[in-house]
């Protein structure tokens, strides 16, 4: 049976994104492009399945079914190519945490942390916040299009002692799917001088027409010294229910995280959080599919018509995510960016300063998974603040 993606305005539901605003930005009348979760309902499997669910009444402690566990693996196998067993899964409520945790357990205070900025500002929380140094080895800039200085990055992880580092694959907010030959490169590098690699795959599922991407677990021979973490959250919309992949094909490791979570007493997730990601899994490929070709769409628009209107603004190709990465350094004086984007174009949006500080003050991040109608008017408002 065809899907038809569904739009909803989420304002008044306790969303996120549209209904704590006001936390963020002081205000809630605003139209909201920025944290990375959809404005679709889920695919229909996800959704019966998750009221089945709640119908039978009784919500209490859950036994994760072997069904859970093969509907990732076959999707794994068949989309990605990539072969995963159930021994290697553990459990965790989103890809943040594992990160924070990965800081912990494979670094001490003090010590030196890897990423690749502009990045995914709670990596830049989770080094900061745990008392790590935090190093950057900042992606070059060509155009819009953002590639790794490999002579840099090792140089970053020579001169720092770097211990851990940190890979936003897809990129956030860059929006790159790295190619293979760069993929490489990273844990070669990385296992040269012993630094030990985290990779937020998140976003793997969302990738644009004429682009792939390769997991870090199809790079042979790194397993001793890379963990992936993944969900089904970004790709069907199920952020809120808290459930996510922490992949280990490595004994010792899987060892290691397991003592790790024993000793912060965390094991399964919601009921309710297996139940829709397994469904979503098994049955939500072709909801999938029209989702992505919606984000296209929107991506072409933004491309087509800042550069139409807006000649001097870049707006880097969108490979990979839902989230486009704009340059409207020509245009915005320094500090002046959020009396643009949010008091004149009444939008929310994640300032670029965010992603790594002042160097990227003149960018914004718009979240695409939205309506059409939103997006152009989101982009109406921008060129006439402009122009």
């Amino acid at each position: 049976m065809s899907e038809t993606i569904k739009y909803v305005d989420r304002v008044g539901t306790n969303c996120s994104k549209w209904d704590n605003m006001i936390g963020r930005f002081g205000d809630n009348d605003l139209m909201a492009l920025w944290v990375a979760d959809m404005d679709f309902v889920v695919p229909e499997c996800a959704r019966q399945a998750a009221v089945k669910y709640a119908e039978f009444g009784i919500y209490g402690y859950y036994k994760v079914p072997d069904s859970y566990y093969q509907a990732f693996i076959d999707w794994e196998e068949k989309y990605h190519n990539c072969h995963v067993e159930k021994e290697w899964i553990r459990f965790s409520p989103g890809v943040v945490s594992p990160i924070n945790w990965y800081v912990n357990i494979k670094t001490q205070p003090g010590e030196a942390v890897l990423v690749t900025k502009p990045v995914y500002y709670p990596f830049l929380d989770a080094i900061e916040n745990n008392g790590r140094k935090l190093v950057s080895s900042d992606l070059v800039n060509v155009n819009g299009v953002y590639t790794i200085d490999f002579a840099d990055f090792e140089k970053t992880i020579v001169d720092n002692n770097v211990k851990l580092f940190i890979l936003s694959s897809p990129h956030n907010p860059a929006g790159r799917v790295w190619k293979r030959e760069e993929l490489e490169q990273m844990p070669q590098l990385c296992r040269k001088h012993n630094v030990f690699v985290v990779a937020d795959e998140i976003h793997h599922d969302l990738i644009m027409p004429g682009y792939e991407h390769t997991e870090i677990l199809n790079i042979p021979g790194y397993t001793d010294m890379v963990v992936a973490i993944t969900a089904g959250s970004k790709t069907f919309n199920l952020a809120g229910c808290q459930n996510s992949f922490v992949i280990l094909p490595d004994e010792k490791l899987r060892a290691e995280f397991d003592k790790f979570l024993n000793s912060v007493r965390i094991r399964n997730g919601s009921a309710f959080g297996y139940v829709a990601v397994e469904a979503a899994f098994k049955g939500g490929r072709e909801w999938l599919d029209q989702v992505l070709a919606l984000i296209h769409q929107n991506a072409q628009y933004v491309e087509k018509e800042l550069k139409a209107q807006l000649p001097k603004a870049v707006v880097s190709p969108l490979e990979g995510t839902y989230l486009q990465w704009v340059d409207l350094s020509a245009y915005v004086e320094q500090g002046k960016m959020k009396e643009l984007i949010q008091d004149k174009c009444r939008l929310a949006v994640d300032y670029g300063d965010w992603f790594g500080g002042e160097k990227w003050a003149g960018f914004i991040r718009l979240n695409l998974a939205t309506s059409y109608d939103n997006i152009k008017e989101a982009v109406r408002r921008i060129v006439e603040a402009l122009k």
